[in-house]
């Protein structure tokens, strides 16, 4: 199968890319593509695109990637809306907590226990103020 995709011509930090026909067994970096059909400079916002050679390709039965897709409804070549490329987002799952352990008191008043958890408020006890006289 046929794949119209981006190909990145420049070094790091300078986007410049070119339209190219590729296999789609074929990385986009490993170089092997079968026609370039234009480029796209993202620095002076130079975009040529053979039109022609486009449609042709798609209607051998070439698929255009998504970015590519949206690139060339964008230029008005191919109609159609432009598709969401970005990642889906996945849910934040949180880590699932150990359930608390209820913590025995030590100091036992009149025999019996008391069973706090963690996270109780516990009120201090009030003492009585000595007055001076």
């Amino acid at each position: 199968m046929l794949k119209i995709r981006l190909q990145r011509v420049a070094r790091k930090h300078i986007p410049i890319f070119r339209v190219v026909l590729t296999d789609s067994r074929n990385s986009t970096k490993s170089g092997k593509f079968h026609e370039v059909l234009g480029t796209y400079n993202l620095v002076t916002d130079e975009k040529r695109v053979n039109a022609e050679r486009v449609k042709y390709w798609i209607s051998k039965g070439a698929q255009p990637s998504g970015t590519v897709h949206n690139f060339l409804v964008g230029e008005r070549i191919i109609p159609g809306k432009k598709i969401n490329v970005l990642p889906r987002r996945r849910p934040i799952v949180k880590e699932a907590k150990p359930e608390e352990k209820p913590v025995q008191d030590g100091s036992a008043s009149g025999g019996k226990e008391e069973v706090k958890t963690k996270g109780s408020a516990e009120k201090p006890a009030e003492t009585p103020v000595a007055q001076a006289a």
